[in-house]
């Protein structure tokens, strides 16, 4: 039976360990409560490139040594950054666990942030930005972003911009780093063929140099929804189209629900949205809803890719499909969404490496592992008269966010999906969008 171990450490720093005695690999990493909304006006991009810099050398060890030494005993080490999250993360066999422990604490403690090897890896986040920015599909999530969280960190693209990452100097990103890496803000985490005592013992010696929390350590603005419309006309095969709304932050009595909501419109083949829009209709060859969470706020929305001369057709569909979810959806629907967040929870668990990630997810959301069974009785929870009443509060009081890229020449103006949105009730016909 699995079990999660939780370990505070004199320093502030969190140790969590889940053991999975099947397994001879373990998946262990550094999750920090720090991404780019941590950055400050003049950091835009600061928190990626500091993720890209951990690997460049650091006292002890080259940029080449710290591959090497990870790679001569078959294991991989990666890492990412996200919008209040960083992470750094390995898998090695289970005696190798040690030196996986000493090389995250290597880089996240002793790196030196050489100057050439900063001006090499900036040039490597210009091509990042530059294969982004080629990528419509990424674009148009990025403008969505900019679009719904207008002038505010929480909705700034992660990579930076050409200009603010070439601006960066080394002091910069160490007091970043100063600032955010702190003990209270750091959980470190290990799940698959690890002992907690031991995983402890390393944590707490290779670890000892982190810095804890300065008492001037800056907060979080709180995240002011604005919503608005974004368009970026480009001669390319498909449009890509996002129409979404604020949704619910991770502790909001609503979250759970949103998730439901989100799996019923668009969350596989069998929901409403891939049924209607691409089965029934064949207005476009993706299309699926998802509901994100942050700390404070959360985005509720619906992204398809389809060739511009459907577009007509296809938004008033979708706008009819979300009136119709705060009118009516079956029990099946629901039972059916459960059944299906239930077995991704389960299935993910199978995985070391996800298991890792779910664990620093909910030590820093929550800041306790969450079991299963209380998951899912929040699940349990969700009626009928919930879901249509949070899709209502959803989709008609609060103000869409709409970004689009590709041929848009046939897409609807905003005022007209705001009209088309306006319409609630079945009687009521819907405006020709």
């Amino acid at each position: 039976m699995m079990k999660v171990k939780c370990t505070q450490l004199p320093s502030g720093l969190t140790v969590v360990t889940e053991r999975m005695p099947h397994l001879e690999s373990v998946a262990l990493g550094v999750w920090i409560k720090s991404g780019s909304r941590n950055e400050t006006v003049d950091e835009h991009g600061i928190a990626h490139l500091l993720e890209h810099m951990a690997f460049k050398g650091t006292r002890r060890r080259s940029a080449r040594q710290i591959a090497e030494e990870i790679e001569n005993v078959g294991g991989e080490l990666n890492a990412a950054t996200s919008t209040e999250t960083t992470s750094y993360y390995a898998r090695v066999l289970k005696d190798h666990v040690p030196l996986a422990v000493d090389i995250l604490a290597d880089i996240l403690t002793e790196s030196t942030f050489d100057d050439e090897e900063l001006r090499r890896e900036k040039h490597v986040i210009l091509q990042e930005i530059g294969a982004a920015d080629d990528t419509p599909d990424d674009v148009v999530f990025d403008r969505f972003a900019e679009t719904a969280y207008r002038n505010q960190t929480v909705g700034r693209p992660i990579l930076g911009t050409p200009d603010t990452v070439m601006s960066f100097s080394a002091d910069q990103i160490r007091h970043y780093l100063g600032r955010n890496y702190t003990t209270d803000r750091i959980f470190v985490v290990a799940a698959g063929a690890v002992e907690h005592d031991a995983f402890v013992r390393e944590v707490e010696t290779r670890f000892s140099a982190l810095p804890r929390l300065p008492h001037s350590s800056p907060v979080l603005d709180t995240a002011r929804y604005t919503g608005g419309d974004s368009r970026e006309s480009r001669d390319l095969m498909d449009a890509q189209v996002l129409l979404g709304f604020e949704g619910k932050a991770y502790h909001a009595r609503d979250f759970y629900c949103s998730q439901i909501l989100a799996n019923i419109l668009g969350g596989g083949m069998s929901s409403r949205l891939f049924q209607e829009v691409r089965e029934h209709r064949g207005l476009c060859y993706s299309v699926y809803a998802f509901h994100w969470g942050f700390s404070d706020t959360g985005i509720f929305g619906v992204h398809a890719a389809t060739g511009g001369e459907n577009l007509p057709e296809l938004m008033p569909v979708i706008v009819d499909e979300l009136r119709k979810s705060s009118m009516n959806i079956d029990q099946q629907e629901i039972e059916r969404a459960r059944a299906q967040i239930r077995a991704q929870l389960l299935m993910g668990q199978e995985s070391p490496a996800a298991r890792a990630g779910q664990i620093a997810r909910q030590m820093m959301l929550y800041g306790r592992p969450i079991p299963n069974e209380e998951l899912m009785e929040r699940l349990s929870g969700i009626t009928i008269e919930r879901l249509t009443d949070l899709a209502g509060r959803l989709f008609f009081d609060t103000v869409p966010t709409l970004s689009a890229i590709g041929p848009l020449e046939h897409l609807a103006p905003i005022g007209d999906i705001l009209s088309s949105l306006s319409a609630k009730t079945a009687e009521t016909p819907a405006v020709a969008i």
